[in-house]
């Protein structure tokens, strides 16, 4: 076997990745015709990839058994990154809040970094400890162990989504529910328990978009306010509200259905979609390139999925395996969630296409989680035949 770093390193990966940063440049140049912002970002996206291709190789150069000795110190400085941000009052500087969400701290002279971006991998690290060692602890499983760890999955959850909530960021709250219900399955929690809980909640998730098409009135005592109907309302039928809430909905499907099948070329876009460098950049991949480059993005999104798929399958270590399963579980959920908003298949949520969308703490935060692929992968081969004595 050799063990030359050269040959342990995921060139595969790295190929990906530069082929992200290739579509993210080409698109935030031709999402910037529109002149939303006097601002050329190309140099900023530029300078943020090579931040985070940095951020990959102090990752990578740790081992698996160091993430997991450290898991809670992590897991804990992100949880006062969020306590931090929400304690501290609007007026200082050091805060940032965009559309009535107070997310980012605002550090002079580097920008506004958003802690959540990176709180979503210190939770994968956490969940991944906590599921590791539940299993090391409790050989034989049982109906009380698998509720036992159940409790402590929704015990490591529900601080961080509660302070996101509170920022409050819906989008952001959804990436960590779908982590968490990943993971759950993941660890081989018996369908007798997660059955009946997944059930109930689609049921509940069933019966509260019905009352809100239908039952308003009901809804309104329990705090619910009528923007939140009307997010719905916008997205089933956002010709309605064509003059708010369905605007962004419209002009995205305008720009993807004007693009036809093979688009209208670089910088060819005749459809003005807001903030079309950042969430909605997937519109102008399909104005610009049509059916054709659109779907040819959405498979190098397969082939990255496919990939981590294959890493997580060859690991022997249960940790390394739930790492990059919660990994697996992030972006997918961020990329189906934001293709499927901007082609009205799913709500309008606020969320970035990952290595794509425009925005330094959501490709920091995303390279910071493929990091850990690649430092899964890179050790594993000596580590598969080392003895796990970490208490």
């Amino acid at each position: 076997m050799d063990n030359k770093p050269v040959d342990r390193f995921d060139w595969p990966l790295a190929f990906i990745l530069l082929l992200f940063g290739t579509i993210s440049i080409v698109a935030i140049a031709s999402a910037q015709t529109t002149g939303q912002y006097n601002i050329n970002f190309i140099p900023s996206q530029i300078q943020w990839y090579v931040v985070g291709s940095i951020i990959i190789a102090m990752t990578m150069y740790l081992e698996p058994e160091q993430y997991k000795k450290a898991a809670w110190i992590i897991y804990g400085g992100g949880i006062l990154l969020l306590v931090t941000l929400y304690i501290l009052p609007d007026s200082m500087e050091l805060v940032a809040r965009r559309n009535g969400a107070k997310s980012w701290f605002h550090l002079p002279g580097l920008g506004s970094i958003q802690p959540a971006e990176f709180m979503k991998t210190f939770f994968i690290i956490g969940l991944a400890r906590t599921i590791t060692k539940h299993h090391e602890r409790y050989l034989e499983k049982t109906l009380q162990s698998d509720f036992l760890l159940l409790g402590k999955i929704v015990a490591v959850f529900i601080i961080p989504f509660a302070f996101i909530m509170l920022q409050p960021d819906l989008g952001t709250g959804l990436v960590f529910i779908a982590i968490t219900v990943a993971l759950i399955i993941v660890a081989g929690i018996t369908w007798k328990i997660i059955l009946p809980i997944f059930a109930g909640t689609a049921t509940l998730g069933l019966t509260l978009l019905w009352m809100a098409l239908y039952a308003q009135e009901f809804l309104a005592k329990f705090g619910f306010k009528p923007y939140h109907f009307e997010r719905i309302y916008s997205w089933i039928d956002p010709y309605s509200y064509a003059s708010n809430e369905g605007r962004h909905l419209i002009t995205s499907l305008n720009a993807i259905g004007s693009g036809e099948v093979f688009g209208k070329g670089f910088k060819g876009r005749e459809v003005y979609v807001a903030e079309s460098h950042t969430d909605f950049i997937f519109s102008v991949i399909g104005e610009d390139w049509g059916f054709v480059g659109a779907s040819l993005v959405i498979c190098l999104y397969f082939f990255l999925i496919y990939h981590m798929t294959k890493i997580t399958l060859e690991l022997k270590d249960p940790f390394s395996t739930y790492i990059c399963a919660g990994i697996i579980a992030m972006i997918t959920f961020h990329v189906f969630e934001n293709i499927g908003m901007t082609t009205q298949l799913l709500p309008i949520t606020g969320i970035p296409l990952p290595f794509i969308s425009y925005g330094g703490s959501s490709l920091m935060g995303n390279m910071l989680a493929i990091g850990l692929v690649f430092s899964m992968k890179f050790h594993h081969r000596t580590y598969m035949f080392s003895s796990d004595d970490d208490e």
